[in-house]
């Protein structure tokens, strides 16, 4: 696997760990000291920064808990802005989708900056900014 494939897998394993609600997936794909901020909209303030992989976790687990719905995360667009054997920048988009009640719906769009590290042999994200375009 190229570089450019194990690191859109670590994204799309994050991604999936919280579509199908495996919080330990998704903080596997975190190195133990991540941070993580989150904004919405473009006068919205920088939420966080949630630092560790445990407060990541926390984070998850805490939205998954207030959810009634199925999310599911569609990342596209991934672009690689930086990369060396051991780090590497990409920026990628969001459409955010719910399933609820029989209808789907798209709750937000939007994108993710994340720098990485290559650990023995593995990419893990180090760094992760969201934004979204809409609050959901």
């Amino acid at each position: 696997m190229t570089a450019r494939a194990e690191i859109e897998n670590v994204l799309g394993l994050a991604a999936w760990g919280y579509d199908e609600n495996d919080v330990d997936l998704i903080a596997a794909q975190f190195t133990e000291t991540a941070t993580m901020t989150l904004q919405i909209g473009r006068d919205g303030d920088p939420i966080g920064p949630f630092e560790g992989r445990d407060a990541i976790r926390k984070l998850h687990a805490d939205s998954l808990a207030a959810q009634t719905d199925q999310r599911r995360h569609n990342i596209s667009n991934l672009v690689l802005t930086k990369e060396t054997a051991d780090t590497a920048s990409t920026t990628s988009n969001l459409t955010l989708l719910s399933v609820e009640n029989g209808a789907a719906r798209v709750l937000s769009s939007g994108w993710y900056r994340d720098e990485l590290v290559n650990r023995d042999g593995r990419w893990l994200i180090s760094q992760r900014h969201i934004y979204l375009d809409l609050p959901y």
